[in-house]
Formats: structure tokens, C-alpha cells, sequence
């Protein structure tokens, strides 16, 4: 059985290193805001797979007391990549490998220039699935990781996937990790975006609405084009049907009801959003290989600045700064 630090315990990294403490695995979670919750009462799962409590739970405030192991799953937010070196290292032995189970483009090349690329995977998690009170996590529908290893080392990859099989976690196998990542855009830039943009929706608004549909459908393209001009620019000969994610994106969104994006949570509590990783990243990757992606840039500028406004970065207009007098130039 293998050790596992879960560096960052929300909704994913929770339910994940769940699942695999379930079948056995000593896993170990990093806990901050949460932790009293977890120690006195467990983790629970509420899960259409089964539901589940792992009690008592080994939890714990700082990356020292884990101490090092065979495998670090980290499940932070990509706004708080930055935190992501200093949490993981007091984890990281000789042999440690480490997946990345986040959102968005960019995280694995910082973690390769870390703690180097050898030892370092990405994983992209298509679930349906939402933090409840602490220590309590919703899984609502699907749960499959599709998985790479930074260096495309196809033995490595079928470790982790032994790994995640082993804890009933249905694992695809992608034909790179680029290629995943870019699979995994195809969903989250235009469901999360727009559930931000278009005033913080769940999904059954963004399928139901005949402009928002079409709006999705149009990221998801230009998500595909960018994809396959970024798998072309680094040799692989991988490509995403255009046609076939589409169909298969929003077939898949129509059974999930009014699914609640990561993001639009992010915005209406308050918190920063992954605005750059999600949207920002994937833009300006879209322009440097001359894609023209308007749809993709047009939701990461109104994303980008509903968070900066949500959060009182930047200051929206009020009712009283309609009512007053103004000057007009």
C-alpha cells in the first residue's frame, strides 16, 4: 500500500484521497480551515458511488507533521499555486512523485521546475462535486481522472493509474498530458466562464438559454483550435475532434442539472477566482501560436474583472453614483 499526502483537502482532493484511504492507502491530508471539523467528526462522503466516512482521519495543519511519502496529490486551487512549493516539499523524498489534480494550464511546468519533471503527473478530474459543511463532501455525478505524466513516460503513467484504480476511481489514460489538459478546457472555459460572465449561473442556465448555448459551443471550438495548435507546436501528433467534444461536452453537461461550477462558488462567496490558469493562461497561449480565439478572450476580460470587482479590487458603480450629478467632457 502506498503513502499519500493530499496537499490541499477541498471537494476534489477530499473526495480522491477518500476514496483511496477507503481501499486501504495510507493517506494523509493536509487540513487548514477545516481541521477541527475533520478531528472531531471525520470525513464524510456523500457520493452517488457510495457514501462513505473515513473516522478517525488522518489530518493535519502543516505539511511537516506528514511527512515524506510515496505519492503527493495536490488539489489546491490554482490561485494558490504559489503556496504549492513550500507545502509540498516537507513531503518529498527521493522516490515521491507528485500529481497534479488542479484546474487550468501551467501548473505542471512549475512543478516539474520544483521538484523536476521525472517525477511529476497531471491529472484532470471530470466530476460533479461540492464541499458541504466541514469536513462533509457532495459527489453528485462521474468522477473519472484523465491522467498524463509530464514527460509522457508511459510506464510511469500506468503506475499512477494502478494507483488510482485500486481506489475504484475510474482513470483514463490520455494520449499525453497536454493533450488532457486541453481536453479538460474544452469544458471549464466555457462553463466556468460563463457562469461568472453571465452573472453567476449554474449550468442548467447556460444550456437552456439559445445565446448562451451557442456562446459555449463557440469557446469550446476555439478551445479545440488552440489545443491542437499547441499539440502541434510541441510535435505531438495527438489532435481533439472538434465535432466529437463538442457533442461529447454537452451531452454530458445536459444530465448533470444545474451543476454549480467551482468558479461561480469562488464568486459568490467572495474568493479569488482561477481566472488566469482557467482563462487567462489558455489566451495567451492561444496568441502567441496566432489563434484567434475572441469567444475565449472575450469571457477571460469580463471573468477577469467580475472577480477583481467581487472581490473590491476595483470599485463597481452604486446607486448612489448613478443618482449624482456628472460632467460630461
Amino acid at each position: 500500500m502506498a503513502r499519500i499526502a493530499v496537499i490541499g483537502s477541498g471537494a476534489v482532493g477530499g473526495y480522491y484521497g477518500g476514496r483511496l484511504a477507503l481501499a486501504g492507502h495510507d493517506v494523509r491530508f493536509l487540513v487548514r480551515s477545516e481541521l477541527d471539523a475533520w478531528r472531531a467528526r471525520g470525513l464524510r462522503v456523500f457520493s452517488v458511488a457510495g457514501d462513505f466516512c473515513l473516522d478517525p482521519v488522518q489530518c493535519f495543519a502543516r505539511p511537516e507533521e506528514i511527512g515524506e511519502v510515496d505519492w503527493v496529490v495536490c488539489a489546491l486551487k490554482a490561485t494558490a499555486i504559489g503556496e504549492a512549493r513550500e507545502l509540498i516539499a516537507p513531503c518529498v523524498g527521493p522516490g515521491t512523485r507528485i500529481l497534479a489534480l488542479m484546474n487550468g494550464l501551467g501548473n505542471e511546468p512549475l512543478l516539474a521546475e520544483w521538484f523536476g519533471g521525472e517525477r511529476v503527473f497531471g491529472g484532470m478530474a471530470f466530476v460533479c462535486i461540492n464541499r458541504g459543511e466541514p469536513g462533509v463532501i457532495h459527489h453528485l455525478a462521474y468522477g473519472r481522472v484523465s491522467i498524463g505524466h509530464f514527460q509522457d513516460d508511459a510506464r510511469q503513467t500506468a503506475e499512477l493509474a494502478g494507483l488510482l484504480g485500486s481506489g475504484g476511481i475510474e482513470v483514463v489514460v490520455a494520449p499525453n498530458l497536454l493533450y488532457a489538459r486541453w481536453e479538460k478546457l474544452c469544458w471549464n472555459i466555457p462553463f466556468n466562464g460563463l457562469s461568472v460572465a453571465a452573472g453567476g449561473v449554474g449550468t442548467r442556465s447556460i444550456l437552456d438559454d439559445p445565446e448562451l448555448r451557442a456562446t459555449a459551443e463557440r469557446a469550446m471550438r476555439e478551445v479545440v483550435a488552440a489545443g491542437n495548435a499547441d499539440l502541434a507546436a510541441h510535435g505531438n501528433e495527438a489532435r481533439l475532434d472538434e465535432d466529437d467534444v463538442v457533442a461529447r461536452m454537452f451531452a454530458q453537461t445536459d444530465v448533470m442539472g444545474d451543476y454549480r461550477t467551482s468558479m461561480v462558488i469562488d464568486y459568490v462567496l467572495g474568493r479569488p477566482l482561477e481566472v488566469e490558469a482557467i482563462l487567462g493562461n489558455p489566451v495567451r497561449r492561444a496568441r502567441e501560436l496566432g489563434v484567434s480565439t475572441p469567444t475565449m478572450a472575450t469571457l477571460y476580460a469580463l471573468v477577469r474583472q467580475a472577480d477583481l470587482v467581487r472581490r473590491g479590487v476595483r470599485q463597481s458603480l452604486t446607486a448612489e453614483d448613478v443618482a449624482a450629478p456628472q460632467s460630461v467632457v
